[in-house]
């Protein structure tokens, strides 16, 4: 399992990260995680619980930002059923995609 980021208690599932209240700590919370499933240390469905748990992010953001994720993530589960090579999904390209929604959601956080 990750290291617990500073100032966060395990409190909910997945365990290692608790739930916040501001959008900026959730997407950090969001960010470690998915650092964590690129390390082996989550599973894809622990990072798809943990980012639909961030409801007041993804309140945060224009709708469109949810869409977007919620398709990533389900494409990042069925990918995880499957073997890299039989999957039309590529985790690694998954993860890229995943990775700019988190740039381009900072940039919009920090806009407004």
């Amino acid at each position: 399992m990750a290291a617990l980021p500073s100032g966060l208690s395990p409190t909910i599932d997945p365990p290692g990260y608790a739930m916040t209240d501001t959008a900026h700590t959730q997407l950090t919370t969001f960010t470690q995680a998915l650092q964590a499933f690129e390390r082996g240390d989550h599973t894809a469905a622990t990072l798809s619980t943990l980012a639909r748990q961030q409801t007041t992010l993804l309140a945060a953001l224009p709708p469109r930002y949810s869409e977007v994720l919620l398709n990533l993530l389900d494409r990042l589960e069925s990918s995880a059923l499957f073997s890299e090579e039989s999957c039309s999904f590529s985790q690694k390209d998954l993860v890229a995609n995943l990775t700019m929604w988190v740039e381009k959601a900072q940039g919009t956080l920090n806009a407004s």
